[in-house]
């Protein structure tokens, strides 16, 4: 969607906001007549999606990189119907993320989620928003330096997760005899580790770090191994074959990369302090800042 689009929504809707609603379509239609955009967010998705505090209302506060985002997608939203709407918090986790976007029960889902190809078949996704990889988290001391150190340990990963088929494709890979488990979300994954019902945790670097990180009185104890066993591209999502809100969703991105904002939104979340007062200065990789500046961020940024 180009912004002489939105410009001609936007004005329509003001002349005649009960008839104008008949111009849209798809998620950008049913935001209107619910008078309500609903956003998925993750729990322990450090820095991606968590969260901290209390809303006004008594609700959990959900805050993060992809709640920014998808902040801003919501303002363009709101834009686009030409009025405001509000902004709704729906929890999801790892395994009912999908199934959340695809029934309707959120329109954008906020947080640490892998854009491949298999999921491109059931739903759309923004502009990739951040590069990782599956990594490993043990116990410092341990004396696994390696996948390849898994032997007869158990290996925890959390469900609904890509990371779970690259762990089990490289063990059968290598012929490796290891417990692969699952746990319901992120926290309870590391959770298990502490509690040394696992042995390893295998989930997205960034996130291993964001737990280490919020973790002020065992962070330390444990460490993330080099190995990497996967490439994690990251994307907002949301409903596929809706080309208005895909429009929509791009201008965006556009818009916030070619202001910096995307850039400065990053170094807010990535390279200064987190609300615990910790960081995890993980500097922009450069496969992201290509991405970002075919977006139109200054090269020089």
């Amino acid at each position: 969607m180009t912004m002489r689009l939105v410009a001609v929504l936007a004005l329509a809707l003001a002349a005649t906001p009960a008839s104008a609603v008949e111009v849209l379509t798809g998620t950008l239609r049913s935001v209107a007549e619910r008078g309500e955009i609903v956003l998925g967010y993750r729990e322990s998705s450090v820095p991606f999606s968590f969260v901290e505090g209390k809303q006004s209302d008594g609700s959990p506060r959900p805050i993060g990189y992809a709640i920014d985002l998808c902040g801003e997608i919501a303002d363009d939203v709101q834009a686009a119907i030409g009025r405001p709407v509000k902004i709704r918090y729906a929890p999801v986790t790892a395994e009912t993320r999908i199934a959340a976007v695809t029934s309707g029960k959120i329109d954008l889902e906020c947080g640490s989620t892998t854009a491949n190809a298999e999921r491109r078949k059931q739903v759309a996704f923004s502009p990739v928003d951040y590069i990782s990889a599956t990594q490993l988290l043990v116990k410092r001391g341990s004396g696994i330096a390696s996948y390849r150190d898994l032997g007869g340990k158990t290996v925890v990963v959390t469900a609904g997760t890509t990371n779970e088929k690259a762990v089990r494709d490289q063990f059968a890979r290598l012929k490796i005899d290891a417990q692969v488990v699952t746990a319901p979300d992120h926290a309870a994954s590391y959770a298990m580790v502490k509690a040394g019902k696992a042995d390893a945790f295998a989930t997205d670097d960034v996130l291993l770090y964001g737990l280490i990180a919020t973790d002020a009185k065992d962070g330390a104890n444990y460490t993330v191994l080099p190995d990497k066993l996967s490439y994690e591209p990251y994307g907002i999502m949301f409903r596929k074959d809706d080309p208005e809100l895909a429009g929509l969703v791009q201008q965006t991105f556009t818009r916030l990369a070619e202001s910096r904002a995307l850039r400065w939104t990053y170094e807010r979340w990535f390279l200064k302090r987190l609300p615990n007062g910790e960081r995890l200065d993980i500097p922009m990789s450069n496969d992201l800042r290509v991405s970002f500046q075919l977006m139109g961020l200054d090269g020089g940024e």
